[in-house]
């Protein structure tokens, strides 16, 4: 979850524009690459117990056309004694849609599962259907932006193998590549950790030709409630052109948020004090 209430603010934009300079290895306090890896997803998907925010999405084509969704995300992760319970692993997702009016209405769920496929469902008002999404259906375009469903909600950091490339002053940097070739579209991605809070800030996503096709930028960073947040992101296309950019504000953590909010009855009958 993203967001933007605190008032300080990383120099992202600056970080990510000096990433190839960013200095030599250094050595010494270098967790091994799993520690790196697990805390960089809590800091990314689980801040705090559960959490609630407005987002706003433009998407830009090849043209630079755009258009404008407006969004409220919920989050709630497991605890003690609930579903398989696993520290930075198991939760669930609500995203629910208020603009334009066409997709007003519209929700997105989301069961993460430590052990085995996410569980995803999209609800579409105007046909008052409930759409079960594949899990071979996760990285396609989440709602006709340059998101995929994934990117959302997080990908499950079992599914790739983890290098260690480059360990700086400033960043750790590392190479992900699928445990299940045949399951992704890329072949391996690059991504930027910012060493002082774990907060991945560039990824770069690589086809079976080794080339770049997919850019993710955390374009802004700021404290919430002591967490460090994203609050503006962006995901570029490379090869068909076009952005899709989020703006995160009103974000809140630790509401105390009930797991029925995320049962499929709320689907039709959304939660309006947590949308407002």
């Amino acid at each position: 979850m993203s967001g933007v209430v605190g008032k300080r603010m990383f120099g992202i934009l600056a970080i990510t524009a000096n990433l190839m300079t960013a200095g030599t290895a250094v050595a010494q306090g270098v967790p091994p690459v799993e520690d790196i890896v697990e805390r960089t997803n809590c800091v990314a998907y689980y801040a705090g117990r559960d959490g609630r925010a407005q987002v706003s999405m433009t998407i830009t084509d090849h043209q630079g056309r755009t258009r404008s969704r407006r969004m409220t995300i919920l989050r709630r992760d497991a605890t003690a004694g609930e579903e398989e319970p696993s520290a930075c692993r198991n939760q669930k997702y609500y995203v629910y849609f208020h603009r334009p009016t066409d997709v007003r209405g519209t929700v997105f769920t989301v069961w993460k599962h430590s052990g085995k496929d996410d569980d995803r469902w999209l609800y579409l008002p105007a046909l008052d259907l409930v759409n079960r999404i594949a899990a071979g259906d996760r990285r396609t375009s989440f709602v006709g932006s340059h998101f995929f469903y994934e990117d959302i909600s997080g990908r499950n950091i079992a599914e790739d193998e983890h290098e260690l490339v480059e360990a700086s002053a400033n960043y750790f940097v590392l190479k992900g590549r699928p445990a299940d070739p045949d399951s992704v579209e890329f072949k391996h991605y690059v991504i930027w950790i910012h060493r002082g809070t774990f907060v991945p800030v560039k990824v770069e996503f690589f086809d079976a030709q080794d080339r770049m096709y997919r850019v993710y930028q955390a374009t802004k960073v700021e404290t919430v409630q002591g967490l460090p947040t994203v609050v503006e992101s962006k995901m570029e296309d490379l090869v068909r052109g076009g952005n899709t950019t989020l703006k995160f504000s009103r974000v809140q953590y630790d509401l105390d948020i009930g797991d029925e909010i995320f049962d499929e009855r709320f689907l039709r009958n959304p939660p309006r004090d947590l949308l407002r």
